[in-house]
């Protein structure tokens, strides 16, 4: 059975999560706003859910797609938060305007 590498964190055992989890860095996203996740690197992709405000989220690998405008610039950076999720680079707090990680392949 596929787990998603969010839950494999979440419900690892033990030691084993506390270390998986401080081993993947999370960013914040925008304050105040609920962020669409799509399943693929722009808005002509489908929504698989809706984050709400105040969360963190991995960015496991970056892919080039649509330009979104969004309280940190505009930008065609869409940011891999899980299998088949993504997110615009334009509303999370990455400090950086380019690439943090490596582009999903």
């Amino acid at each position: 059975m596929a787990v998603d590498r969010a839950e494999e964190i979440e419900t690892g055992a033990g030691g084993d999560a506390v270390a998986a989890e401080a081993a993947i860095r999370t960013y914040p996203v925008a304050p105040g706003l609920r962020l669409n996740v799509r399943s693929g690197p722009g808005t002509d992709y489908g929504i698989v859910r809706v984050l709400p405000e105040g969360v963190r989220v991995p960015v496991f690998c970056q892919a080039p797609g649509t330009n979104v405008s969004g309280p940190y610039g505009t930008t065609n950076i869409w940011d891999n938060i899980d299998n088949g999720q993504y997110v615009s680079d334009a509303y999370v707090q990455t400090g950086s305007d380019g690439y943090i990680a490596s582009r999903c392949g």
